[in-house]
C-alpha cells in the first residue's frame, strides 16, 4: 500500500483536518466547479439527444439506442482511464475530456439522422468516460477515509445540481426554445476546463502510488470485492436509464414529465448528500439493502401506472421513490468500493464502479427500449424492476479490506 515518509503518510489528500469541514478541504472547490459544467452538458443532452432521434425518424429503439452509444463509449474508455492518468497525469486528461464532452454538442445541428447523433454520442461517451472516472478518483485522493462519506455527499451534490435544475428542464427548453438552444448550451462542459487545471495541478502534485505492476501482489483477487456494489450500483442505474431515456416520450402533459424528472433527480441529490453522514458513522455496506428494495419497488409502481393510461399520481410517486434509491446507493457503492480496495487501487475502483453506473444507464435504455418495442413501456419496466431486485443479495456480501483505510 502506497506509504508516506512524513508524519502524514496515511493521507495524501493533505485535506483540511477539521471534521466535517469537507468543503473547504483543498482541491475540492475545483473538483465541485469541474464536475458541475461536465454534468450540465451531461443532464442537457441525456434526454434531449434521444427526441432529437425521434424527431429525425427513429423509433423507441432507435431513441434507446443514442443512450445506449453514449454509455457503451463512456464504459470502453472508461476501463482505459486508470492506465492515461498514469501516463499522461491529471491537467491534460482532465482538459481533452470536459473538451470531447462538450465540443460536439452543437454538431446535433448539422443532421438529425440516427448515424450521426450515434456518432456524436460515441465521441462524448469518450469525454464523459474521463471526467466520472477522474472526478470518483480525485475524491478519494483529496479526503482521508474518515470523511469519505461525506466527501462524495458533497461531490454528489456537484454532479446532482445540475441534474436537478437541467435534466427535467432540457425537454422543455427543446420544445420551446428551440434544440438549437440546448445544444448550444451543451459545450458548457468546456467552461470546467477552468476549474480543471487548478484541480490537475494540484493532484499531479500528490506523491504518487506505487506502480501496481512493482507490487508483489498483483493479480485480479485484490479487485473481486469491487464486483458486488458494482452490480448493484448497475440495478439501480439501469432503473434510472429507463426512466430517464423513456419518461419524457410518454404521453403526458410536460408539467408532469418536468416534475417526475425533478422528483428524480432531486431527490437523488439529497439522499446522496444525506446518506454520507450515516455512511461515515455506521459503514455503507450496512446500508445497502433497503434501497435496493426502494429502487424496485419505485419501479414497479412507475410500471403499474404507465399499464394504459398513465396515472400521474402513482407515476410521480415510482419515480420519486427510484430517486431516493437512485441516490443513496450512488453514494453508498462508492464508499463501499473505496473500502474494498487498497489506496493504491483507488483509481481503478473509481474506473469499476463508474463502469456500473454507466453500464446500467446504457443497458435500461436500450434493454428497455427493445422490449417497449416489441411489447409496451410497462412490462419494459417492470422487467427492469425485477433486475434491480435480483442485486439484493449481492448487497449483504462484506467486502471491506483490511488496510483499505
Amino acid at each position: 500500500m502506497a506509504s508516506r515518509t512524513t508524519p502524514s503518510s496515511n493521507d495524501r489528500s493533505g485535506g483540511d483536518p477539521v471534521p466535517g469541514s469537507v468543503w473547504r478541504a483543498p482541491g475540492i472547490p475545483a473538483l465541485v466547479g469541474m464536475v458541475v459544467a461536465g454534468f450540465a452538458g451531461y443532464s442537457l443532452l441525456m434526454p434531449v439527444a434521444p427526441l432529437w432521434a425521434v424527431r429525425g425518424g427513429a423509433d423507441e429503439a432507435g431513441a434507446g439506442f443514442v443512450t445506449g452509444v453514449f454509455m457503451l463509449f463512456t464504459v470502453l474508455v472508461q476501463l482505459c482511464v486508470p492506465a492515461v492518468l498514469r501516463r499522461f497525469g491529471w491537467t491534460p486528461v482532465l482538459i481533452t475530456g470536459l473538451a470531447l464532452l462538450g465540443l460536439p454538442s452543437p454538431l446535433h445541428l448539422v443532421s438529425g439522422e440516427l448515424w450521426w447523433i450515434l456518432l456524436i454520442s460515441a465521441v462524448r461517451g469518450a469525454g464523459f468516460a474521463v471526467l466520472t472516472v477522474c472526478g470518483a478518483s480525485a475524491v478519494a485522493e483529496l479526503v482521508e477515509p474518515a470523511r469519505r462519506g461525506r466527501a462524495i455527499g458533497v461531490f454528489g451534490l456537484g454532479i446532482a445540481a445540475p441534474q436537478v435544475l437541467l435534466l427535467p428542464a432540457a425537454p422543455w427548453l427543446a420544445e420551446h426554445l428551440g434544440f438549437w438552444f440546448v445544444f448550444a448550451l451543451g459545450a458548457v462542459p468546456v467552461l470546467g476546463i477552468a476549474a480543471a487545471v487548478p484541480l490537475g495541478r494540484r493532484l499531479d502534485g500528490l506523491p504518487p502510488h506505487p506502480d501496481p505492476a512493482q507490487e508483489a501482489h498483483h493479480g485480479v483477487r485484490r479487485y473481486l470485492g469491487l464486483i458486488p456494489p458494482m452490480f448493484v450500483l448497475l440495478g439501480v442505474t439501469l432503473a434510472g436509464g429507463a426512466l430517464i431515456t423513456f419518461v419524457p416520450q410518454l404521453s403526458v402533459p410536460a408539467v408532469v414529465v418536468t416534475v417526475g424528472l425533478l422528483l428524480l433527480t432531486g431527490l437523488a441529490a439529497l439522499t446522496r448528500w444525506g446518506i454520507g453522514h450515516l455512511a461515515d458513522r455506521w459503514g455503507a455496506q450496512r446500508l445497502l439493502w433497503p434501497f435496493v428494495i426502494v429502487t424496485a419497488g419505485g419501479m414497479a409502481l412507475t410500471a403499474s401506472a404507465v399499464l394504459d393510461q398513465p396515472d400521474t399520481w402513482r407515476l410521480l410517486g415510482g419515480m420519486a421513490l427510484v430517486g431516493i434509491g437512485y441516490g443513496a446507493l450512488q453514494n453508498l457503492t462508492l464508499a463501499a468500493s473505496f473500502s474494498a480496495v487498497a489506496r493504491r487501487d483507488q483509481v481503478v475502483a473509481s474506473a469499476v464502479w463508474n463502469i456500473g453506473f454507466d453500464t446500467g444507464t446504457g443497458v435500461g435504455a436500450v434493454v428497455v427500449g427493445m422490449i417497449a418495442s416489441a411489447l409496451s413501456l410497462s412490462p419494459a419496466l417492470l422487467i427492469a424492476a425485477g433486475l434491480s431486485l435480483l442485486t439484493l443479495p449481492l448487497a449483504f456480501i462484506r467486502t471491506d479490506r483490511p488496510g483499505a483505510h
